[in-house]
């Protein structure tokens, strides 16, 4: 089956919007679902509904089976070694936090310092300046050139023995930017520093091998690769999960339990407490399998297209600048057109049945190097179409002309 072919799987794109057929270019936000993934959800619930790990009737066995199969299948997703190197979050943000709750509680001190990127999302900032202030540590930032890329040399001139960790973005969810992470992380363990690699946007576009980016802990969102909101990834590596302290306590994350003293469980469920988001991380099995089925290889193929087409015929509209141009990227294109705002751009292209964002996208430090509030942006998946992008450029002509 081809690409343009997988596009009759996710529902949601037959709807209308104010009479006009959806154009859904909002995927750095949420991407849509297939049908395999919606029926996933649908089939726990109406089969086999029932709280997991502790039951022995057959309903909890089967939602236990199910639930762990998708830690597997994470496992595989990403090139982990260890199955309980897999840690289920809610999310990206839920798996930075847990790092800086636990490693960077036990091992950040007075003096210490942590690098983080000049692109990172707010959920990669606001853990580590809270970790900061609480411990005396030092928060340093990676500057970013007129290209939307990371200046590596600076980055590398940062690092000393005071660094403890750097935690930087895989793929900037702004400006597409695809970070230099192999050279990141190596450069951060020459000097004794961990790294936590934010793959909110890369999971779904790059091929993810942790072990071969040999970096410390890596999160991804459940939202972003196909599956339900509400469910999340964090790896890291054995030896660091099993020293760290744990984040939550509750049932699940224990052994056995006295007034006196607890013994905490093994990986991963350490890190798990209480009752998880059981659907949503089954139906998160089916998402990842769509891709695997799909292909990345044959997915960035296509998104490659879309992007390169999308650049080409944004670039001839008149007044319209793109931020970021860096030579490595994902098809996400951000931009904004000289005296008009992006929200009132973000209005009128709705009133077309086009989905896009505005605003400053969770990096307002980003906006602020650029001088911008903030950009519209258009992000695309394996069912968008060059027509849809067709109808986008239409749809900014025609907006343009309405608020000149």
């Amino acid at each position: 089956m081809g690409i343009l072919d997988l596009r009759q799987q996710f529902p949601i794109l037959n709807r209308m919007v104010k009479g006009k057929p959806l154009v859904y270019f909002d995927n750095a936000a949420t991407s849509q679902k297939p049908q395999v993934v919606i029926d996933a959800l649908t089939h726990y619930y109406t089969h086999y509904n029932a709280n997991i790990h502790r039951g022995i009737h057959t309903l909890a066995e089967e939602a236990t089976m199910a639930y762990e199969a998708t830690r597997r299948t994470a496992q595989e997703f990403i090139g982990a070694l260890h199955e309980e190197e897999i840690i289920f979050t809610r999310g990206t943000t839920e798996g930075v936090n847990l790092v800086a709750y636990t490693w960077g509680r036990q091992n950040i001190g007075t003096g210490d310092e942590i690098i983080i990127s000049g692109m990172e999302h707010h959920s990669n900032i606001v853990p580590w300046q809270i970790l900061c202030e609480e411990k005396g540590a030092v928060l340093k930032v990676i500057p970013v050139n007129d290209d939307g890329e990371l200046l590596i040399d600076a980055y590398k001139a940062l690092l000393s023995n005071k660094t403890k960790l750097v935690s930087v973005v895989h793929v900037s969810n702004s400006l597409g930017t695809v970070n230099p992470v192999k050279e990141i992380i190596l450069a951060a363990h020459q000097v004794g520093a961990k790294v936590l690699i934010d793959g909110a946007q890369s999971a779904v576009h790059l091929d993810i091998d942790v072990q071969e980016m040999d970096c410390d802990f890596f999160a991804f969102s459940g939202h972003k690769v196909y599956g339900p909101t509400g469910v999340g990834v964090l790896y890291g590596k054995k030896e660091l999960l099993e020293a760290m302290p744990v984040f939550q306590g509750g049932g699940e994350m224990i052994k056995e339990v006295t007034f006196e003293k607890t013994i905490y469980n093994d990986l991963p469920y350490k890190y798990e407490a209480g009752t998880p988001n059981i659907a949503d991380t089954i139906a998160l099995n089916a998402a990842l399998d769509f891709i695997k089925e799909t292909g990345k290889p044959a997915i960035r193929a296509h998104e490659e297209e879309l992007l390169a087409y999308a650049t080409a015929q944004l670039q001839a509209i008149p007044g319209l600048t793109i931020i970021g141009n860096a030579k490595e990227k994902v098809s996400l294109v951000s931009f904004i057109i000289k005296n008009i705002h992006p929200q009132d751009v973000g209005v009128l292209l709705d009133n077309q049945g086009i989905a896009v964002r505005t605003g400053h996208h969770c990096t307002q430090p980003l906006m602020a190097r650029f001088g911008i509030p903030g950009t519209i942006r258009a992000s695309f998946a394996l069912y968008n179409q060059k027509e849809e992008i067709d109808a986008l450029i239409t749809g900014l002509n025609k907006t343009i002309k309405m608020l000149s």
